[in-house]
């Protein structure tokens, strides 16, 4: 089936219709149409338009309203002209109810896709080999999955590449130290393969560098072992792979606990470009966009200065000839732009690395690899403790990512236990999981990508207010009324127009209008707390029309009919964009 078209869209056309009618001169002007609480809508454009044209803005109102056909087929009911020169427009209870229908007949819920789908490359998540992942990389994985789901369901294709730290100095370490204590990977660990993994590797890192602090010849024997990963060498290499496998078994744990989509065909990591670099560094020098100074291959920029005024320099290559991460991220962007044709680029990491990515982006520009407008940073703000201060343990460490997410799953299991407790042991467990871990997602994608939050799984595994749980537990009272209704023999939910709405029933429908908007702004800006606001507000127009409007024992069958079509379509909205999210809608709660 076509995209249904929102009614905010037929109501601006009309209105758009009627103004170029009233005064040709205004012909394509935009109503600036936008919800009301006075009336459906409200056209602010009047006003502006007044101004350019040198007319009253309530004359030029008047006029309009005088060209916009109501009643009859169409889906205004009235307009009228408010304050300087608002226009208050009211839809037909027909075409809200005709709207709900034909998005309740399309799988998509009448959601258009995107008019022109490109391909997307997101950089998310970036864990570092050999080290266990923590709450800091909760937000980077969590926002970027949630990108990822979004413009995969408006038909854009997108490529998931997950840059994981596999390469550098500290593998010197890790490798020579592998190489003297050749059962080290076999150490014993946890029972499950992501446990083991990061306990194995935990004592790997541990061990390898208490040796390399106090034994100065084995320091020695690692920096050389360096030179021997970055020049080829057969066993060198082996070694290094095992540790990445093992790190990818913990990796790979980690999200299949936080439900997200990554693989390990997604992890790309910095060692896929090493071959490049020299060649990268060869280029960016012989074109004069970096220069030697003090032997390092440096990139300037007039606008980059430390506090001494001094310019600040992006290193491709260090004085030693070693590459960093300036390289490796320049290198990426010739291969995502040049091998994978990537239109967009989305890079999902924290604020601190805005001016290393303005730097990068700059240069890949300056060098002919980057077009103008394809790479964003999408920066995102921290995660705090209740103190308001970066978010730790009393000890003062990092928050391993999977203590978090365990803690997150028990509380919610007491959640569930005290809502249900005639629930068997092991739907508790299934209930507890999906409630736990779409707590957190939600809660990090309910705030600003650019502000920092108080993680407080208090508040997140609440009943109340806006959390992933109070949209799941809307979700289970909408299948509750539908399994009543099977049991009662009232299973029809169908459109009747001609019946008049309840301004619940006119409030919840409208709202439901909006949901293909929403997912296109959530797209054009990269932003997934729009959806987040909008599924609140949208579990919260069905908390009220529950409490205002019957529906098993409505009024006639007729009535039934209709309010189970807007409990179906309230839903599978909420699913839809809870998916979307990456977020699981139990069917009991």
């Amino acid at each position: 089936m076509s995209s249904v078209p929102a009614l905010a869209t037929v109501v601006d056309q009309r209105l758009a219709e009627a103004l170029g009618a009233a005064r040709p001169e205004a012909a394509g002007a935009d109503p600036l149409l936008r919800r009301s609480d006075r009336a459906d809508f409200q056209a602010n454009g009047m006003l502006a338009l007044a101004k350019r044209l040198k007319s009253n803005p309530r004359e030029l109102a008047t006029e309009v309203v005088a060209a916009i056909t109501t009643g009859g087929d169409g889906p205004i009911k009235d307009v009228e002209v408010s304050g300087p020169g608002f226009l208050n427009i009211t839809v037909t209870d027909e075409a809200i109810t005709a709207n709900l229908a034909a998005r309740a007949a399309d799988d998509r819920l009448g959601v258009p896709y995107a008019t022109d789908p490109g391909t997307t490359v997101i950089d998310y998540s970036q864990p570092n080999v050999a080290k266990e992942m923590h709450v800091g990389h909760l937000r980077s994985t969590v926002i970027g999955d949630a990108l990822v789901r979004l413009l995969e369901h408006r038909g854009e294709k997108v490529v998931r590449r997950n840059h994981i730290g596999d390469w550098g100095t500290q593998f010197g370490m890790l490798i020579q130290y592998l190489i003297e204590h050749p059962d080290e990977l076999d150490h014993p660990g946890g029972t499950e393969a992501g446990e083991a993994a990061i306990s194995r590797l935990n004592h790997l890192y541990r061990a390898s560098r208490a040796v390399f602090d106090s034994d100065a010849e084995f320091k020695e024997r690692a920096r050389r072992r360096v030179s021997a990963l970055q020049t080829g060498d057969a066993q060198t290499l082996a070694l290094w792979q095992r540790i990445v496998d093992e790190s990818k078994l913990y990796f790979n744990a980690v999200y299949d606990r936080l439900d997200v989509l990554l693989t390990d065909e997604d992890a790309v990591g910095e060692s896929a470009y090493n071959s490049d670099l020299p060649t990268l560094a060869r280029e960016l020098e012989e074109s004069g966009v970096a220069v030697r100074s003090d032997g390092a291959l440096c990139v300037f920029f007039d606008d980059v200065k430390g506090p001494d005024d001094r310019p600040v320099p992006l290193i491709v290559q260090k004085a030693d000839g070693g590459f960093g991460y300036a390289a490796t991220d320049l290198a990426a962007i010739r291969d995502r732009v040049g091998v994978l044709g990537a239109e967009t680029l989305l890079y999902i990491v924290d604020a601190r690395q805005a001016l290393h990515f303005k730097m990068v982006f700059e240069t890949a520009r300056r060098a002919g690899w980057l077009p103008d407008g394809v790479a964003h940073h999408l920066p995102f703000g921290s995660v705090l403790g209740k103190d308001g201060k970066p978010f730790k343990t009393r000890a003062g460490e990092t928050v391993r990512l999977m203590d978090l997410l365990d803690e997150a799953v028990e509380r919610a299991g007491s959640v569930v236990r005290e809502k249900a407790p005639e629930l068997p042991e092991a739907e508790i467990a299934e209930r507890a999981t999906q409630v736990g871990i779409g707590a957190v997602k939600y809660a990090d994608l309910s705030t600003s990508r650019s502000r920092d939050y108080i993680f407080d799984l208090d508040r997140m595994v609440s009943l109340n207010g806006d959390t992933s749980v109070y949209l799941q537990y809307a979700y289970a009272r909408i299948q509750s009324i539908l399994r009543r209704g099977r049991e009662q023999g009232i299973t029809r939910a169908v459109a009747h127009p001609e019946l008049p709405l309840a301004p619940a029933e006119r409030a919840l429908g409208l709202h439901l209008d909006e949901f293909g908007q929403t997912l296109d702004e959530v797209a054009r800006h990269y932003e997934p707390h729009r959806l987040t606001g909008y599924l609140y507000a949208l579990a919260s127009h069905y908390a009220t029309f529950y409490e205002n409007c019957p529906v098993l024992k409505a009024e006639s069958p007729a009535m039934v009919e209709n309010r189970l079509l807007l409990c179906e379509l309230t839903a599978r909205t909420l699913r839809q964009g809870m998916s979307l999210l990456g977020i699981e809608t139990p069917e009991r709660l």
